[in-house]
């Protein structure tokens, strides 16, 4: 009778979770209808900055008045937020995507400096670009390794990096664009030490400093961001990824929110008020991707 009874609260509550699930999701209509967009954010760099504003928040309140709906910021973490976004957590296996965990829906799109990597695209549809990323291996200014010497082809330069990492303690970040096994660093020799799943990215540099690892992989923005918080204190030591981007992330089942912000983002990206926003957050990223935003968008 117990075993009958738990098995019927099981179903009662999958089902339960499932309509939640179903029951919140939205496309354009809906949020037009409601009146309410839900931007769902992980304090990050300078994208969500948890003091209520950062280039993602202005980006999406900028939609949100377009839409002519309210702005709702929703504040996840990085193990839930494609959970918060869809309904069901997932997350990397090795080189698969795991789906576990059903949840509630709690947002419409993902925006807090989220990279376009393969496996998220079996998760969420990606927007058309809106930031410039990659990964580099920064140290501790002390640190007796040498960066690489540049050959002018980032091939070249990523097999080095690589080359320097035999015996080497990396610090990464499992499940982010971070992850060690999105490079193979399996292959290098590596000692990679994965940083726990609540940590952001740019928690990574004080962790750095407190020599939890001689390395650390860090994204080009961060890394940029660090190198003026703290002047003389860290070396980049060469690129561990190809170029990549960040995007803002929708639910599959939204193509018609999706389709309307990337109208919204040519727009503002035609009129320099993008760019204009990215420069008053990340001013040293038109030095290093000077084509990205437009050519003169920055100075519009």
């Amino acid at each position: 009778m117990e075993g009958t009874m738990r098995r019927m609260i099981d179903l009662l509550l999958a089902s339960w979770l499932a309509f939640g699930a179903t029951a919140s999701a939205r496309d354009l209509d809906d949020i037009r209808r409601e009146g309410v967009l839900r931007h769902l954010g992980v304090p990050y760099a300078h994208f969500v900055t948890g003091s209520g504003d950062g280039l993602d928040v202005e980006l999406i309140q900028g939609f949100a008045r377009d839409l002519g709906v309210r702005y709702e910021f929703v504040q996840t973490d990085w193990p839930h937020m494609f959970g918060d976004l869809t309904g069901q957590n997932a997350r990397l296996d090795g080189d698969q995507v795991e789906r576990f965990g059903e949840t509630p829906i709690r947002g419409d799109l993902i925006a807090n400096g989220l990279t376009v990597l393969g496996w998220r695209k079996q998760v969420v549809r990606y927007s058309e670009p809106t930031f410039p990323s990659g990964v580099w291996l920064i140290t501790r200014a002390a640190s007796p390794l040498h960066p690489i010497k540049p050959s002018g082809e980032l091939e070249n330069d990523i097999r080095a990096t690589k080359a320097s990492l035999d015996g080497v303690s990396v610090l990464a970040s499992a499940n982010s664009c971070l992850d060690p096994d999105l490079y193979q660093l399996d292959q290098t020799g590596a000692d990679i030490r994965l940083a726990p799943e609540e940590r952001t990215p740019d928690e990574l540099i004080p962790a750095l400093f407190n020599q939890d690892a001689e390395t650390s992989l860090m994204d080009v923005s961060t890394t940029l961001l660090s190198l003026e918080r703290w002047p003389g204190e860290i070396k980049v030591l060469g690129p561990i990824s190809e170029q990549q981007t960040m995007a803002v992330g929708f639910r599959p089942d939204s193509p018609q929110l999706l389709a309307a912000f990337n109208d919204y983002l040519a727009r503002v990206k035609a009129d320099g008020s993008y760019p204009r926003t990215v420069k008053k957050y990340f001013p040293a990223m038109f030095d290093y991707f000077p084509n990205f935003f437009g050519e003169g968008g920055a100075s519009k």
